[in-house]
């Protein structure tokens, strides 16, 4: 019987190891590792600035330098800010165009206060801060309770603080405080002097909205508002007050970033062209990430991640010397890929494809 057995052993097989994985098995994976990405709200965004950073690094020879990414902070971080504030607005199924002209209408008057009433840093940008929130809290009293539609509430925003920002600014740059040449103080090196401030600032924005949008009343509530509002009305939740909220949430964000920026370049501009393009690309960043614009949906870490994508792009293309007036036409087209990817990420959540 034993002799038996062992001539059923073929011959040689005495120490083989496990049997190498099929070419079938990595491919099936592989898939699977795909499919899980994919599946994911962020997935999408986060497999198309993965190809995007490696394109990147293997076509030029600078884009993986230290300095490099350093470099590309500013391209990003202020836009994951904008966006996170956006996102909230977006999932109420709103929109805040005014956010570029409060992000330009900060810096002026925080410059104002310090240089005219003596006030001191701090307090100066408490103020400020507070200025933005009741430019948001009127966004969101014309829209919850007024009625008046939020593209047209903040488009008329948007341009009545660019034009307040001229008259107040006399249409001339100012130096920000506390940002002379010969002493950057500990105000500037917090907020935005710092090489890495504006970033620490995005990551930990970014966090503590997730989490509130995540485990929060507020976010439960937000949601629910953007998906049913009369549902979430007869639920007993105050569909005024949470878009109210949201508002001034996504105001002050802008009026932050606004100071982040003046205090890091050390100078305000007032320069309404400028701001317009912060106020698309924050939109950007929050579309990119996978907020639906017909609301009930969202997600604030997307948000940051399309601002990582738009960030990577932008700093790809100028260190491979695209010509400036392709940089719109090719973040236009990132853009269409990137929403496309997250039309089919959307319907294979709801099991109409398979992955």
């Amino acid at each position: 019987m034993a002799a038996t057995e062992e001539a059923a052993v073929p011959a040689g097989s005495e120490g083989r190891g496990p049997d190498s994985p099929a070419p079938g098995a990595r491919a099936g994976f592989g898939r699977r590792v795909l499919g899980s990405l994919m599946t994911l709200r962020e997935g999408s965004v986060i497999l198309v600035t993965l190809v995007t950073i490696i394109y990147f690094a293997a076509t030029t020879d600078h884009f993986t330098t230290t300095d490099n990414f350093k470099n590309l902070l500013p391209y990003f971080a202020p836009f994951a800010i904008l966006g996170a504030g956006e996102v909230f607005v977006m999932i109420n199924g709103e929109i805040d165009l005014s956010i570029g002209a409060v992000y330009l209408f900060s810096p002026f008057i925080f410059e104002k206060l310090v240089s005219d009433t003596g006030l001191a840093l701090v307090p100066a940008l408490i103020v400020t801060l507070i200025v933005c929130m009741l430019i948001g809290a009127i966004n969101g009293f014309f829209v919850a309770v007024v009625g008046i539609t939020s593209f047209v509430v903040t488009l008329g925003m948007l341009f009545s603080i660019e034009g307040l920002t001229l008259v107040i600014s006399h249409a001339q740059q100012v130096a920000m405080p506390g940002t002379s040449v010969t002493h950057i103080g500990t105000f500037a090196q917090i907020f935005g002097a710092g090489t890495y401030s504006e970033l620490i600032w995005a990551v930990a924005i970014v966090a503590v909205l997730q989490v509130i949008l995540t485990f929060t009343r507020w976010g439960i509530y937000t949601v629910s508002v953007g998906s049913n509002r009369i549902g979430a009305a007869e639920a007993g939740i105050n569909v005024p007050w949470n878009l109210i909220r949201n508002f001034v949430l996504c105001a002050t964000l802008a009026g932050l970033v606004g100071i982040f920026e003046a205090v890091r370049t050390t100078t305000a501009t007032p320069d309404p062209a400028g701001a317009n393009e912060v106020l698309f690309e924050g939109i950007s960043a929050a579309v990119i990430g996978g907020t639906l614009l017909k609301g009930g949906s969202g997600t604030v870490v997307g948000a940051f991640i399309g601002a990582v994508f738009l960030g990577v792009l932008n700093d790809g293309l100028i260190i491979k010397g695209v010509n400036a007036n392709y940089l719109f036409l090719y973040t236009g087209l990132a853009i269409i890929i990137a929403m496309t990817l997250n039309v089919f990420v959307q319907r294979a959540r709801r099991g109409a494809i398979r992955v």
